[in-house]
């Protein structure tokens, strides 16, 4: 027995030749939202910065790091090859092919320059994006489910789903794994401490707990996750998902460790 994949055309409208897929739908509403619900954050964060004009002129930046972090972080850690016999192709983003880790370093990057730029806390501002992230990395992952790839590994669960280019043997809907742990749960434990005063006195916590969550989540579902074909397993047991996740663990406690000791913030 197995679960019957839904029949969802991974296009969600079209308007003559001109289609969109659910997909990048995923990533406009994850940002718009994203966008959002930091404005609603810095008001929680008044009177410092940032402020919600801080929110709407990082919003290109954020954008442009995660699209260009995103795909030369795909192209380095999983398709090196596309640097050797088709350099162009790392512009090629329609083509499909993004990486979270790839982003999160693009992030970064926009993070560091934009807070040095506009003189304001960069963990403050980190704090609320990260914050924020959860909301695209869920709606993300359930475009994965809808277009069925990233699919887990074979399962004789009574959960497990046949997809589509996955074999006839039931696998595991780690899409949805993803979506609900590192969208949901994540974005609700980041809620909680947004909204606590004594944390947002405290740069930096939700970032570290943002970098440690995000990480611990990816390792465990990697474990279900089936590897990405063209790598495998390293040393039969480690995928990249999990090698990549290790240095954000690290990341997240250091600068968790650095929030705690450097105690309150007034600095506006």
């Amino acid at each position: 027995m197995a679960l019957t994949f839904p029949d969802i055309d991974p296009v969600a409208f079209s308007i003559g030749v001109f289609s969109v897929r659910w997909y990048a739908l995923a990533y406009l509403t994850g940002i718009l939202l994203g966008w959002a619900y930091g404005v609603h954050l810095t008001r929680l964060n008044h009177p410092h910065r940032p402020t919600r004009i801080d929110i709407d002129d990082f919003l290109p930046w954020g954008v442009l790091g995660i699209i260009a972090g995103g795909r030369i972080g795909y192209v380095l850690f999983y398709q090196p090859d596309i640097l050797l016999h088709d350099p162009l192709g790392v512009f090629k983003v329609w083509q499909g092919g993004m990486s979270f880790h790839g982003g999160t370093l693009g992030v970064m990057a926009a993070l560091i320059l934009y807070a040095v730029r506009q003189r304001i806390s960069l963990l403050r501002l980190s704090d609320i994006f990260t914050a924020s992230c959860p909301i695209g990395l869920g709606l993300g992952r359930a475009a994965n489910f809808i277009n069925g790839e990233l699919y887990g590994r074979v399962t004789d669960a009574p959960w497990g789903m046949v997809f589509p280019h996955g074999g006839p043997e039931p696998r595991h809907p780690s899409q949805i794994y993803e979506a609900l742990l590192e969208g949901l749960v994540l974005f609700c434990i980041l809620a909680i401490l947004s909204h606590i005063k004594s944390v947002r006195e405290k740069p930096g916590i939700v970032t570290g707990v943002f970098l440690i969550l995000y990480a611990a989540f990816r390792i465990t579902v990697e474990f279900f996750r089936e590897p990405d074909f063209q790598l495998g397993l390293y040393l039969n047991a480690v995928s990249m998902g999990q090698i990549l996740s290790l240095p954000m663990i690290l990341l997240g406690v250091g600068v968790f460790v650095f929030a705690l000791r450097r105690g309150h913030d007034t600095a506006r």
